[in-house]
């Protein structure tokens, strides 16, 4: 893991994957190469954890054309204990309130 100018180890409170549906929320027809390009991973990667998304039921993809549409179920709960209580709703709110 690499460094910051501090020496401190460069690390965010919030997964991957939480980046990229936070994405998806903002924009529903957002590309995987922007998606990758803001959250700092592969293009690769990004498409794994949409596949992982999907698969867990917490986004659809709706194909339009040849570009993919994405349809965020901001009623599903969180998948950890700690925050299972909590909606993807109270994610988005929490971190982009302009994103209702």
């Amino acid at each position: 893991m690499s460094e910051n100018t501090r020496g401190q180890h460069n690390w965010t409170f919030l997964s991957n994957h939480s980046h990229v549906l936070l994405c998806l929320a903002d924009n529903s027809e957002m590309r995987m190469r922007d998606i990758a390009q803001k959250v700092g991973i592969t293009e690769r990667a990004v498409q794994k954890i949409v596949a992982d998304l999907t698969e867990a039921g917490y986004i659809d993809r709706i194909k339009d054309g040849r570009c993919n549409r994405y349809q965020v179920h901001r009623d599903k709960h969180l998948r950890h204990p700690i925050e299972a209580h909590r909606v993807i709703e109270d994610l988005i709110r929490l971190i982009d309130p302009e994103n209702l």
